[in-house]
């Protein structure tokens, strides 16, 4: 066993008297250690719970005959850090995550571990340090949120932060916002429709990292309990037959991934995490392929935001592996991988079938026959970048219009409210990449307030920042190069033409390059205002990495 490092021999006397301290018993220090890495706080709705999903795990390792040891994550809350200095900290937590369960994974010589994550960086942080550290892992999340009705809507938070829009708009009263306020999030778990975290928990069932159901059991339903348990167990027959992250976690697993993201319409952000992921693993993924993958990929679901369903509509359909099943029968998935479960995809497989074809439509009646995310390129984005075009209303899809530029956030804000973007704009959003920012900000925020204004059908947004999973809209984001890396998208002028293109696949200002060259010798980029802690180490790695948007510290 891995753990005989810490714990065999008379020379480890020592640690096994540390670990006694612990109230460790002779026979506990024998057995597998197998870690449980646990996100639980009291700040992040997703985490709220997990103590129960912890203690679940437990139990699941002490009946397969293992010693279950649990030690923490961090996690950062996006809903609550959004539209002030507490997003630039989001993104960079990802890498802290990674970091931090690497460093107790291999400093206690654990045999095993289950990660129970729950939101945006965290899922993918884990992930991560998973491939990184390549010994035998079962994910098993927290689940997402319900959603419930209130007055015949079906409310989230992305309505919720549309709901302030509305409001500044003259549109509702400050009573019917208390009353949104009040409905949104309605239980504990990760936020109800498919933005990141739940993306992402949904996309570790593609993998093959996460057990059936991991993305879609809601948090407060008594199957997520059994789910946790069964992963506990699961855990260690995977150390009994040495089967790592990195046997599960290949180029066709990965390819997987993209194909059930682009069937599902996830978000725009698990073009910034798979890369990331897969680099840990070995695997290169570039943007380029999505675009192949999202050609013969056809969307079958619309979720909040792109369409009315949430969470556990995907669930009670069939879930993950319900779509999954529908792509394999056309070849869209290879299904030949191991997985955690033990078997094979195409075992996990067997049997499962969709319960309700209005949210997950059959492959030859899909939402379109091209998948929901889309990467644009051209001269604004030499690189590319990232629309979640499934949540585009088809008007938009091809747009040109003159930039409105703002070279932050809330400078756009403060635009959208006060009533200076109108029909036909292009918001341009800048220097909030992850080195410009530095942290490279979500921003639901601004393109809430374009809804909120009713403007979704008329006004596009891009940034070299992210936008958020709950973003609907002509909302295009993660610009490479950004700004403060020279890219183009700094160069941009007000009433510049901006002409998008969705279904080419283009994004290009009307600049010739000699007008993009004569701009760059005058320019002068702007350096990120924080100077010290995290962020500016972020920075610095950002600027040394090839592609700041898949920076993995390795």
């Amino acid at each position: 066993m891995r753990s005989d490092s810490v714990k065999k021999g008379a020379e480890k006397a020592p640690h096994r008297s540390l670990f006694k301290a612990m109230g460790m018993t002779d026979e506990e220090i024998e057995r597998p250690l197998i870690g449980i890495v646990s996100a639980k706080s009291e700040i992040v709705p997703g985490h709220k719970h997990l103590d129960t999903i912890v203690e679940a795990v437990r139990t699941g390792v002490l009946m397969s005959g293992g010693t279950p040891i649990v030690f923490p994550a961090i996690g950062v809350c996006d809903g609550i850090s959004m539209g002030h200095i507490g997003m630039k900290y989001s993104l960079v937590t990802r890498e802290l995550v990674a970091d931090s369960v690497e460093a107790m994974a291999l400093g206690h010589g654990f045999d095993a571990l289950v990660m129970v994550p729950n939101c945006d960086k965290v899922v993918p942080g884990m992930l991560m340090a998973a491939a990184r550290v390549n010994i035998p892992t079962v994910f098993v999340s927290g689940g997402p949120m319900l959603s419930i009705k209130h007055k015949g809507v079906d409310y989230d938070l992305s309505l919720m932060f549309e709901a302030v829009g509305s409001f500044k708009a003259g549109n509702m009263t400050q009573e019917e916002l208390t009353e949104c306020e009040n409905a949104a999030c309605p239980t504990c778990g990760s936020c109800s429709g498919m933005y990141t975290a739940n993306s992402m928990n949904c996309l570790s069932e593609a993998i093959g990292m996460a057990l059936p159901g991991n993305g879609t059991i809601p948090a407060v339903y008594a199957e997520r309990e059994r789910l946790a348990k069964t992963a506990g167990m699961r855990v260690m027959e995977m150390l009994e037959r040495d089967i790592k992250p990195r046997d599960i976690m290949n180029q066709k697993t990965f390819m997987n991934a993209l194909a059930v993201d682009m069937a599902l319409g996830c978000s725009t952000n698990s073009m910034l995490h798979l890369p990331a992921i897969a680099h840990e693993a070995g695997v290169d993924l570039s943007l380029d392929l999505a675009n192949e993958v999202s050609a013969r990929t056809p969307n079958l679901c619309k979720l909040a935001p792109a369409g009315p369903y949430h969470m556990q509509d995907l669930q009670a359909a069939g879930g993950v592996h319900a779509v999954m099943r529908e792509l394999a029968s056309r070849g869209l998935v290879d299904t030949s991988n191991i997985t955690v479960t033990g078997k094979t995809l195409e075992e996990n497989l067997k049997g499962v079938k969709i319960l309700d074809r209005t949210i997950i439509r059959p492959i030859d009646n899909p939402y379109s026959t091209y998948g929901g995310i889309a990467v644009l390129k051209g001269n604004v984005a030499q690189e590319g970048c990232v629309v979640k075009k499934s949540a585009v209303s088809p008007e938009m899809l091809v747009h040109s219009g003159p930039c409105r530029v703002f070279d932050s956030e809330d400078e756009a804000i403060e635009a959208i409210y006060g009533g200076k973007i109108v029909k036909g704009d292009v918001v341009v959003i800048r220097y909030e990449g992850p080195k410009g920012g530095p942290g490279m900000r979500e921003m639901l925020a601004p393109t809430s307030a374009i809804v909120g204004m009713g403007l979704d059908s008329d006004v596009a947004l891009i940034t070299d920042g992210r936008f958020s999973g709950a973003t609907r809209g002509a909302a295009i984001g993660h610009i490479s190069p950004e700004a403060a890396l020279g890219g183009n998208i700094g160069l941009l002028r007000e009433g510049d033409i901006l002409e998008i293109d969705m279904v080419k696949g283009a994004i290009n200002a009307r600049l010739t390059d000699e007008e993009f060259a004569k701009r760059r010798e005058t320019h002068k980029i702007l350096e990120p205002k924080i100077r010290t802690g995290v962020l500016a180490r972020y920075a610095k790695l950002v600027t040394s990495a090839s592609k700041g948007a898949v920076l993995s510290a390795d």
